[in-house]
């Protein structure tokens, strides 16, 4: 005679196909969950505040370490200095992760639609966002509201100024021009219509030199800001 299974078997055999079965039907709706509470959480909830004292760079940077190296690595990447690049980012964001454009007034009192699709600290435009990444082949995670991404798009975007336009590095007034107008429209110079678009360059051109200046009295410190580097081996 055939011995008949335990009891013991039985039961684990159906607990596993208990379990497979929740599997099938919970996992990937958890799973989702899960991603999501972790993307709110990394792109929102934790996004860092703007700068104590956004008129001093080597503040900004004892503020924000880590901006440092990623603008360090933009420049090296694709050449506008660092102090270029925060200039850029204090007149279009504000130094807020999530800004955008204020919206336009239906009958006067209706929020209603924006005047651009601008959005995070470099207020990058969904066409020349969509340019980047496909441009550099970044994933889901590259965002606009993540300094890293920022930094490196406007030093892309000025990358394809430089080399389209021939504009220097060395002047930020005529690449914030190319940048805020786009690069047709700076060769078209349709800026000279627009005086405050020219002031506002002039502004950041200023900001961009006094931030140099300032860099140069504390950029060492952020050279050297990890405990596993030591001077002069991290300049």
């Amino acid at each position: 005679m055939r011995k008949k299974p335990r009891r013991n078997s039985r039961r684990r055999r159906t607990a596993i196909e208990t379990w497979r079965s929740r599997t099938r039907w919970y996992g990937l709706p958890v799973l989702g969950l899960l991603m999501a509470t972790w993307a709110t959480l990394r792109f929102s909830l934790l996004a860092p505040d703007p700068p104590a004292n956004p008129e001093n760079l080597c503040e900004i940077f004892r503020e924000h370490p880590v901006w440092y190296d990623y603008a360090r690595e933009s420049e090296q990447r694709w050449g506008t200095p660092i102090a270029t690049q925060m200039a850029f980012v204090y007149y279009e964001s504000s130094f807020r992760s999530h800004a955008r454009p204020p919206r336009s007034l239906l009958w006067g009192f209706i929020p209603w639609t924006r005047p651009t699709t601008a959005y995070g600290y470099a207020q990058a435009l969904d066409p020349a966002w969509q340019e980047y990444l496909q441009a550099n082949g970044e994933g889901w995670f590259t965002v606009r509201t993540d300094m890293e991404y920022a930094l490196d798009f406007v030093g892309w975007y000025n990358h394809l100024t430089h080399r389209q336009l021939d504009i220097p590095f060395s002047a930020p007034r005529q690449l914030y021009l190319a940048y805020h107008e786009g690069r047709g429209g700076y060769a078209r110079k349709t800026f000279v219509q627009k005086p405050a678009v020219t002031a506002l360059a002039s502004r950041v051109q200023t900001r961009a030199f006094r931030y140099d200046h300032q860099l140069k009295t504390c950029e060492q410190e952020f050279q050297c800001w990890r405990w596993y580097q030591f001077w002069p081996f991290c300049g």
